[in-house]
């Protein structure tokens, strides 16, 4: 099926009714939540006696599981890995927002805690959730997975990429660690310190945005010729819309997050007073 004339968009280069079905995938998700539906149901007298059923919670953990899968399963997944850098951010965007803070905020405490209070897990839990860990664990995995040399691998090695989207969703939890922990044994930290850490994160950040926003070059070959989506949308374009994707969805997130805290800690601090 050939573009029709004079139209910018060549879609017939996309297969959009191409969805990912792959067995890591779609068991890796369904055992993901079969896991909660037996934790929380069958084994939740056990767990948590007397605890009432987490309907919203489960809402969230499952919307978390469903975004996942629209990310690396739909046909983004395809536009950003062959054509476009600015959908393959959004791509990542995903994974590094709405899923993990879908998947904190599903999580009883009564569900991670017999696994995190576990007396062999205290020490190097109690190390890696503090703050300055939590953000150099986040910051420096987004930034080096941005360097070409490691972001074009990930592009041409299709393990290396699960493997990377693995990375950033992992490191990604260690960022909402500090505001969302759904744990008791090592709970979120105090609204003016999550407010601290946002801060650091985003000014941390920096520099990659910059990096990618305004570097004369095309960082990634992939991107460089990679047949275009849009007729006049240059791989210099593609680029810096990701840039501005990356920098402007990280603040606004970023500031959102800020936002919520300094509320909350203005609620706590009428609620004393």
């Amino acid at each position: 099926m050939a573009a029709l004339p004079g139209s910018p968009l060549l879609l017939p280069m996309i297969d959009w009714r191409h969805w990912h079905n792959e067995p890591h995938l779609i068991g890796g998700l369904v055992l993901l939540g079969w896991l909660y539906a037996i934790f929380t149901g069958p084994l939740r007298e056990r767990l948590a006696p007397g605890a009432a059923y987490p309907r919203k919670q489960a809402c969230r953990f499952y919307a978390a599981l469903a975004i996942f899968y629209l990310a690396v399963g739909s046909p983004l997944d395809q536009v950003g890995e062959r054509y476009l850098f600015s959908a393959h951010m959004v791509q990542h965007a995903l994974l590094m927002y709405p899923v993990p803070i879908l998947m904190l905020l599903g999580l009883p405490s009564w569900l991670v805690d017999p696994i995190l209070g576990h007396p062999a897990l205290r020490t190097i839990g109690r190390i890696l959730t503090l703050p300055v860990i939590c953000g150099l664990i986040y910051v420096l995995t987004t930034s080096l997975w941005h360097a070409p040399i490691l972001y074009e691998w990930a592009l041409q090695d299709k393990l290396v990429h699960i493997l990377e989207h693995l990375m950033f969703f992992g490191c990604a939890l260690f960022y909402w660690w500090p505001q969302l922990s759904p744990s008791r044994v090592f709970p979120r930290r105090t609204y003016a310190m999550q407010m601290l850490f946002q801060t650091g994160v985003m000014i941390s950040l920096t520099p990659l945005y910059a990096y990618i926003t305004f570097s004369p070059d095309i960082l990634y070959p992939t991107y460089e010729f990679a047949p275009r989506l849009i007729a006049g949308f240059s791989a210099a374009n593609d680029q810096l819309l990701a840039g501005v994707i990356m920098k402007i969805g990280g603040m606004l997130v970023a500031l959102t997050a800020v936002g919520v805290s300094f509320y909350r800690w203005y609620k706590q601090v009428d609620a004393r007073g």
